[in-house]
């Protein structure tokens, strides 16, 4: 498998365009925000897409040559068609890793692979929030000290409709008093899922050291390492049988 990683920005693009505040802070979208910092890292070879693009820029073409796909969505989960949705979560299942950014939560491709709600708590007061790192030997937060804080973002809180995590990297604490699983690893079919808080469109999160570092750290961790394809075949057994039910069935 090659050493470089094939990666897929996809955002809504919408905030940016009808919120001259969101539009201040990423004026050329969320998605190029997060690509321009990956674009830095020489392993990566970047691409990105959006809601509005033909079949929301995730075209078979798109999807097959994606290692690892990263998702932010917010207003529009519901403009998302459900066969590119399933069309995601089906490499997924094959192998390609996935990141799920802060709002994203809600997605369809998000609740589809976790089969729950995923709701959650939420209030948009400028609040401060303080990551506490508590899996410090995980790859996800090399580079990452005990915590680190954001001076300003949207909250979430408990409970959060989520599975039990299979890794509980962060948990977020808030200036208001809630606490939050904000960063949350699971291993679905062949392919690794990291869901990371951060990065409420009217806050300029992606720009700070310490997200960028996790989101990189996380596109690393989440690197495909199969690619199987599902199948249910009727498989012969490789040592010899007394006797075959299906023969007897069809000599009755």
């Amino acid at each position: 498998m090659s050493t470089s990683l094939n990666v897929t920005v996809w955002s809504e693009f919408r905030h940016e365009k009808e919120n001259p505040r969101v539009g201040e802070i990423y004026p050329k979208g969320m998605h190029e925000a997060i690509a321009s910092f990956l674009r830095k890292e020489p392993d990566l070879r970047v691409r990105t897409a959006t809601l509005d693009e033909a079949e929301h820029g995730l075209t078979k073409s798109v999807l097959e040559d994606t290692d690892v796909l990263l998702w932010w969505g917010h207003m529009a989960h519901d403009e998302v068609e459900e066969e590119i949705a399933e069309r995601a979560k089906k490499r997924v299942l094959e192998g390609m890793g996935l990141l799920v950014l802060h709002s994203g939560h809600y997605s369809k491709l998000f609740k589809a692979l976790m089969g729950t709600t995923c709701s959650l708590r939420w209030r948009e007061a400028n609040d401060k929030e303080r990551l506490w790192n508590v899996m410090p030997a995980h790859p996800i937060v090399e580079g990452i000290e005990e915590f680190f804080e954001l001076p300003g973002e949207e909250m979430y809180g408990e409970p959060f409709g989520i599975p039990t995590p299979d890794e509980l990297i962060f948990i977020s604490w808030f200036s208001g008093g809630e606490v939050f699983r904000s960063g949350c690893t699971w291993y679905r079919g062949h392919g690794r899922i990291f869901y990371f808080r951060p990065g409420h469109e009217t806050y300029p999160s992606y720009y700070h050291p310490q997200v960028q570092r996790v989101i990189i750290n996380g596109v690393r961790w989440a690197r495909p390492t199969v690619r199987i394809e599902d199948a249910c075949p009727r498989t012969p057994p490789l040592e010899p049988l007394p006797h075959d039910p299906d023969e007897q069935h069809r000599h009755r």
